[in-house]
């Protein structure tokens, strides 16, 4: 499997123009014979929803979005899949939503469940945590995966219940900016130590794609990369610009991987399940 992490910078609320920055890379990677294309967290909105003076949330189903994946769009014919994160709307509330496109259809939809609320990160003032975490199948048989959007993939139990649920390959759509205080945290450090230890550990494939530029005081690194199931770094772009990095995967070294050394394969699930029902009763976070 081929794939492309698209790091790119975006125009804080231009969805328009944000498009046209996704449909120049998509071309881009299809001429390099990419199976799948990664953009970064809110790729089509911009971080900073709140800096905004009106609400440019999307639908997953709109037609500029179902294009992007669909015959006919550029470089076809071939067209790959398309993985692009956005503001949501439905009917009732907002997410940060990173969306799969394929064949011009929608495929898989993933709201970030672990939403930011301190310093200048305030994602729960503009959309609300999602609820579910589902792996899916990748088209064209290329195994199983899930997408976690950034700070997701900072909490321990969620890449685990992923790869429960069969996931060969995690997804990490990512807005990680430098920090204002790398004596406190080391953003990426803490992210060159974290995507190692997942894909090691999980014996997955990680997928890593952030993004680049500067809005509303935060610059944001890059550093996109592929991790594979050994915690090897097997391709990466450069920090600081925007770059169209394209990798062939063997998804499947992961069941290799897990097969030879089976570190995941006894979750024993009911233990899980009535230690955390424990802590509920016990007057934990439900």
């Amino acid at each position: 499997m081929r794939v492309a992490l698209a790091q790119t910078d975006c125009d804080l609320g231009d969805v328009g123009r944000n498009l046209d920055t996704a449909r120049d890379h998509i071309a881009q990677a299809a001429s390099q014979g990419a199976d799948l294309v990664v953009f970064p967290e809110l790729s089509l909105h911009g971080y900073h929803l709140g800096g905004l003076e009106k609400d440019t949330s999307i639908t997953t189903d709109d037609p500029r979005l179902l294009t992007l994946s669909a015959p006919g769009a550029p470089g076809a014919p071939g067209a790959p899949d398309v993985l692009v994160g956005l503001h949501e709307h439905t009917s009732l509330r907002a997410y940060n939503t990173a969306a799969y496109y394929s064949g011009g259809r929608l495929h898989h939809v993933h709201r970030k469940l672990y939403l930011p609320n301190y310093l200048a990160w305030e994602e729960r003032k503009h959309v609300s945590p999602g609820q579910h975490l589902r792996a899916y199948d990748l088209p064209g048989g290329h195994g199983r995966a899930a997408t976690l959007i950034c700070n997701d993939a900072w909490q321990p139990v969620l890449p685990w219940l992923a790869v429960q649920d069969g996931a060969e390959v995690i997804v990490v759509p990512t807005n990680s900016a430098a920090s204002l205080d790398p004596e406190a945290m080391d953003t990426g450090l803490y992210w060159d130590t974290l995507l190692s230890y997942t894909a090691r550990m999980l014996q997955c494939w990680v997928v890593f794609v952030n993004r680049v530029g500067n809005e509303n005081g935060a610059s944001f690194w890059g550093g996109s990369r592929v991790v594979d199931p050994r915690g090897t770094v097997v391709a990466q772009a450069p920090k600081w610009e925007p770059g169209l990095v394209t990798v062939d995967i063997d998804v499947h070294e992961a069941r290799r991987q897990r097969r030879a050394v089976p570190l995941v394969a006894e979750a024993r699930l009911g233990l899980v399940d009535r230690e955390v029902r424990r802590l509920i009763d016990e007057g934990g976070d439900s």
